[in-house]
């Protein structure tokens, strides 16, 4: 277009681009697909063509292309084929974490009639990972009085695919003493437990060296092991306690850096060393880290790293209280994080006109844009507004996207160029704005015939 405008100032030619188009109902029908992770670049994901009703060759015709907003672009289209096809290897992992379904949503843009269809497709898990223990040795110690059928926290496994694929079972080597079971809510992760079987004697057997082994259901089967050290120890009568197995606390994402969260609190009912408890994160994943602190004396848990409730809104964190002797509880830290109206919202101009006749009846779609604004609830609902003295108004369409039209007919001889402000504002207190400019030329038709002045004209002229 640049081209042929510098063409047309050249040679005094005027060339107009004029878009037009009407945009596909709110309810459009959405197109459903689904495609397993890990397949090559190129891979056939759904006939595109045929679903929008088009033939192949007039995807590039008409303009036909994909619209997402916030992430890396996964999908492609084959002009050729008329084809759906992965842009790139997709990582259902990397993409959705333990979520399942793993759904991607965008649309589809027809730009000669700026038609939105939305498309959504599954990435389908395969087995690509292996069970894994976040510590692949855990010594265990056991009081050497303790009861059959007392339990034993292990480590925590997990497996980054879903479904079968997920992690399903434990095995433990083979011995008399003890065996393994499993603790873990749906969708949580899974913590086997050792289960004592027999009665100890610390003067018979003091160590007891155990593999541990954690299998998925996928085809074939993968699987994960770990070493355990059973030491079994002379009496300490009492572990630790938690006052309380979950503690939960919700805090705003601009606390400032250091300040408390809440304390984690557990007694034991010994006297002396065996009473001194000290505190840990069970798992301590590098994120985890970065945000947070536990005090290993006073189990107060502190910021060390700005809150950001866009990043990440909730945090489950594992909290372990161990005496001197080894004997420990663990309780779970819940931790919400609380939205601020700390986003300006954005207008994106999907695709415009930078002119139109001044014949355009009302009604004529002159621009499509999406509104977004990262925060949530209240503070993330964006309403758009235009002066209301202008040619123009604002119609809603699917997602967040408007689409700018004229109300009446232009007329180039009055106003032949139009600066139109578009204001997103949010609802959050306060509320938080953005302006964003269109220019749009009016251009000139031959609507008005020449005139004269004056109706007639007297003139004197001497004889000679």
């Amino acid at each position: 277009m640049a081209a042929l405008q510098k063409r047309g100032r050249h040679s005094g030619i005027v060339v107009l681009f004029i878009l037009l188009g009407t945009l596909w109902e709110a309810g459009a029908r959405t197109i459903h697909y689904s495609v397993l992770e890990e397949l090559d670049k190129g891979s056939f994901v759904g006939n595109i063509a045929n679903d929008l009703g088009l033939e192949p060759r007039e995807l590039a015709e008409r303009g036909v292309r994909i619209v997402s907003r916030g992430r890396t672009q996964l999908f492609a289209l084959n002009p050729q084929s008329g084809s759906l096809v992965t842009a790139d290897r997709i990582d259902r992992e990397e993409l959705c974490a333990q979520t399942a379904p793993c759904l991607v949503s965008f649309n589809i843009l027809i730009e000669d009639k700026l038609n939105l269809y939305p498309v959504e497709v599954e990435i389908v898990d395969i087995n690509d990972n292996t069970p894994r223990f976040f510590r692949e040795e855990l010594e265990v110690k056991i009081l050497e009085n303790a009861v059959p059928s007392s339990r034993f926290p292990l480590m925590e496994v997990y497996d980054l695919d879903v479904g079968m694929n997920s992690l399903q079972g434990f095995k433990l080597s083979g011995n008399s003493h003890f065996s393994v079971d499993v603790w873990g809510e749906a969708n949580r992760p899974k913590y086997p437990e050792l289960v004592l079987e027999r009665a100890l004697d610390r003067e018979g057997e003091a160590i007891y060296h155990l593999v541990l082994t954690a299998m998925d259901g996928g085809d074939p089967i993968r699987s994960g092991t770990a070493q355990i050290l059973v030491v079994v120890l002379d009496v300490n009568d009492n572990a630790p306690v938690f006052t309380q197995p979950v503690y939960h606390v919700n805090v705003p994402e601009n606390l400032p850096v250091g300040t408390p969260v809440l304390s984690v609190n557990a007694t034991d009912q010994d006297e002396g060393v065996h009473a001194e408890v000290t505190y840990s994160f069970l798992r301590v994943t590098e994120k985890i880290s970065k945000i947070f602190c536990l005090n290993v004396s006073t189990g107060e848990i502190s910021t060390s790293a700005n809150l950001d409730y866009e990043d990440s809104s909730f945090y489950e964190l594992d909290v372990e209280a161990r005496d001197r002797p080894g004997l420990l509880d663990r309780a779970k830290v819940l931790i919400t994080i609380l939205d601020v109206n700390d986003n300006v919202p954005e207008v994106v101009v999907t695709s415009g006109s930078r002119s139109v006749a001044e014949s355009t009846p009302p009604g004529t779609v002159i621009a499509l844009f999406q509104v977004y604004d990262r925060d949530s609830g209240l503070n993330g609902l964006v309403t758009c507004s235009i002066s209301r003295s202008l040619p123009f108004e604002l119609e809603k369409s699917v997602d967040n996207y408007y689409q700018l039209v004229t109300n009446t007919v232009l007329d180039r001889e009055q106003v032949s160029l139009y600066n139109i402000t578009i204001t997103a504002t949010d609802k959050g207190i306060p509320p938080l704005s953005t302006e964003t400019l269109i220019y749009l030329n009016v251009a000139d038709i031959n609507d008005n015939p020449p005139a004269f002045p004056q109706s007639s004209y007297s003139v004197y002229i001497p004889e000679n």
